[in-house]
């Protein structure tokens, strides 16, 4: 619709389509779409008024001036009738779009650390991740997903430390996940007594950076154990598969090219005992202890060369928490200073923290909150509300995963990922107001009302698209729009909240109507009007990786 407007008042006015702009009135009864014609002022020698009123005479729509503003009004039925026709032709296809068509994305998220339970800390990166990942593919991108595992750096070296000198050897089918939280805690409140500790940790991680027999063995051990641990929680979130999983230990012997190559370009310089790059204004990048030991940015430069190799990639997107931001400015910068040209292609997507409490939760103090358990937990509690409302629920095991997974995943994405997020499980379960669960109700409440469907032909010359059905067309009509934009600013937020508008506006039309009367033409029109938003709910918690009931 946009486009046609577009086209036809770049034929009348004899301007760039790039000039012409379509926005959406304030006053909707002013009409649907409103072209402003200042820009046209200057090139064209005609005031804003003029402008308009030649447009208001020469287009074939139902127009009208308003301070030089073109509004248009559209032809109600015949788009209602077009848009529900395409939507349930194309089903998931519909807002399937070629923004990103030949460009290729890579997306590293979710990237827990071996050796520690999968904690809510890495839920927002998971989830955000994933709803990228998916928002990219609707736009035609090809993508590749990676999961970069921390399972490298001092912090090994520590942990190393800390179970050979206090590890339970014996664990008689305990956790070694268990276990290995419980010593690196330990570590800590060890080493706030006696700072030497923090020495014994750097040692032991150079001996696994020289391939120290006893090192390896252990390290590979604690990386076995933790993912088998971490594939039962990517299992309840519907993450089967990451076409990468790979982890900074890759690159511990890709490291030294990259080393000699910014020595070769005159990049570093000693500080201290350590080797740096100087950045300007910005703080100096350390590239190697003065123990000689790897630092995680080095690692993350020689992963970066390698996967502009592999994928030649247009952008890779790094969703890691805000507090990386200077991490990843320094990158950029480093990429510029070795004179390569995409660090433009390199794109930090930032998120906020998990609160609990006002806090945030922490393995090193003894204090995170693992995932599986807050999932397993939200699941129970969906199972305890469904059997409330409908005990004799088939699949309410199924039913009540569903829920529960998908009311967590809704509670983070529904918000702006750059924004701190407070976690309350009773809240992201409520089946009504902006959650999940309230999303997932109005589906299976239209599953159930199709039921009364006969797949007749609807005739539209009497039916009165009213402003209740007017407003979910209109919203359903912006579908592929709002994916874009989710893409574009990289903010799966958008969807949530469009999806959060477009049930609002279902179930007020479903409020005023009496969706199955007498008329068996005008219950067919209102019936395949709702399969059309239960097509889009559908896909759209889709791209946020949350499932859809068709029964509650």
């Amino acid at each position: 619709m946009k486009q046609d407007i577009i086209n036809k008042v770049s034929s009348i006015l004899n301007v760039d389509k790039d000039l012409v702009k379509v926005e959406y009135p304030k006053d909707r009864s002013f009409g649907d779409f409103a072209v402003p014609c200042f820009p046209f002022a200057k090139e064209l020698h005609k005031s804003p008024m003029d402008i308009a009123n030649l447009l208001n005479e020469q287009l074939d729509y139902d127009t009208n001036v308003v301070n030089g503003f073109l509004n248009i009004k559209m032809d109600k039925k015949a788009i209602t009738k077009n848009l529900i026709t395409k939507i349930i032709e194309e089903k998931d296809n519909y807002g399937t779009n070629e923004y990103g068509k030949g460009k290729n994305i890579v997306v590293e998220y979710s990237s827990p650390n071996i050796a520690k339970p999968f904690g809510m800390g890495h839920l927002r990166s998971t989830v955000i991740g994933q709803a990228l990942y998916n928002i990219s593919k609707k736009c035609g991108f090809n993508v590749s997903s990676i999961n970069y595992l921390g399972d490298y750096g001092t912090q090994f070296g520590k942990l190393l430390y800390a179970y050979t000198t206090w590890g339970n050897k014996d664990l008689n089918g305990g956790s070694i996940i268990d276990e290995l939280k419980r010593v690196y805690v330990k570590f800590h409140e060890e080493a706030e007594k006696n700072p030497e500790l923090d020495e014994e940790g750097r040692k032991w991680f150079k001996r696994l950076e020289d391939n120290d027999e006893e090192a390896l063995k252990y390290w590979n051990w604690f990386k076995d154990e933790s993912l088998k641990e971490f594939q039962k929680t990517y299992d309840l979130l519907s993450i089967n598969r990451f076409d990468e999983l790979s982890g900074e230990s890759v690159y511990k012997d890709k490291m030294q090219p990259v080393i000699d190559e910014m020595e070769e370009k005159n990049l570093l310089s000693i500080s201290e005992g350590a080797t740096i790059i100087d950045l300007g204004d910005m703080t100096p990048a350390l590239i190697k202890r003065s123990d000689g030991a790897s630092l995680y940015i080095t690692r993350d430069i020689a992963a970066l060369y390698d996967r502009k190799k592999r994928y030649n990639f247009d952008e890779i997107l790094y969703v890691v928490g805000n507090e990386q931001s200077l991490h990843f400015e320094q990158v950029k910068r480093i990429v510029d200073k070795m004179g390569y040209d995409y660090s433009d292609q390199i794109k930090h997507i930032g998120f906020g923290m998990l609160l609990q409490g006002g806090k945030k939760m922490s393995t090193r103090h003894g204090k995170s909150v693992i995932l599986k358990d807050v999932l397993d937990e939200a699941i129970e509690l969906a199972k305890t509300y469904i059997k409330e409302k409908n005990p004799n629920l088939e699949n309410i095991d199924e039913v009540s995963k569903k829920i529960g997974v998908g009311a967590v995943i809704f509670n983070d994405l529904k918000n702006y990922r750059i924004n701190d997020i407070e976690f309350n499980l009773e809240d992201t379960l409520r089946f009504e107001g902006n959650t999940g669960p309230y999303l997932q109700y109005t589906y299976a409440r239209i599953c159930s009302l199709l039921n009364n469907k006969q797949n007749i032909e609807v005739s539209y010359d009497n039916i009165d698209i009213n402003e209740d059905k007017w407003n979910l067309v209109w919203t359903l009509s912006k579908y592929e729009e709002v994916i874009i934009s989710a893409k574009e600013s990289n903010d799966p937020s958008l969807i949530a909240k469009y999806l959060l508008d477009l049930a609002s506006d279902f179930n007020k039309f479903y409020a005023h109507e009496k969706i199955i009367d007498n008329d068996i033409n005008y219950t067919e029109f209102k019936l395949k009007l709702s399969e059309a938003v239960s097509i889009v709910i559908k896909d759209g918690l889709g791209l946020l990786n949350i499932g859809v009931i068709k029964q509650m």
